[in-house]
């Protein structure tokens, strides 16, 4: 922890470095894209993509889960997608699940999480049906998809998907090679590098 509150004490010198920038940052954001993902530490967005501070909004959940539309219940989740759709303007969203994915390995093998009673109610109540695949890594894959499948029911997103106004994109971060690779749905649905 000492390194990172060393870090945060001396960020206003790397701030007053850039006054520019970060006064560009502190007058509003126009992110590019809606980045779902785990909240896995060893998965960073910005470090991913390259993205500079104000270019990504992230939504990060256990498992990169994006829940069901309930407008009864309305969750983090929803409002974080609505926000970024109605206010931000973000025309990409993507979904980007990772190579040893606790969240999705523990469904994949079926692990008893009864001592993780918030992450089992979690996955249950948001992956309905296991993995239909003992292979991590195409269980990870097929999840991610299954996420846009959710977002689809979001009413923002529906309504932009129609007007051909917004995308969406499923992919998948190999953590120990860096290599990220992309669903086609135009090649029967495989994953192919970016």
């Amino acid at each position: 922890m000492k390194t990172l509150i060393d870090n945060a004490r001396t960020f206003p010198t790397r701030v007053a470095q850039q006054p520019h920038e970060f006064r560009r940052l502190a007058a509003g954001q126009a992110p590019q894209a809606l980045f779902i993902t785990c909240s896995d530490s060893r998965v960073i967005p910005s470090l991913i993509t390259g993205a500079r501070p104000g270019e990504l909004f992230e939504l990060r959940t256990a498992g990169n889960v994006v829940p069901r539309y309930d407008e009864a219940r309305p969750s983090a989740e929803t409002a974080t997608v609505e926000y970024a759709l109605r206010v931000l303007g973000v025309r990409d969203v993507v979904v980007c699940g990772h190579s040893h994915c606790g969240a999705v390995g523990a469904l994949v093998r079926g692990d008893d999480l009864s001592a993780l009673p918030a992450v089992r109610g979690w996955l249950e109540h948001s992956v309905p049906e296991p993995p239909g695949t003992d292979d991590l890594g195409r269980a990870v894959r097929d999840h991610a998809v299954a996420q846009l499948d959710a977002l689809r029911g979001y009413p923002a997103v529906r309504e932009l998907l129609t007007l051909g106004q917004l995308s969406l994109h499923a992919w998948y971060y190999e953590v120990d090679t860096g290599a990220v690779s992309a669903h086609r749905p135009e090649l029967g649905g495989e994953f192919s590098p970016l």
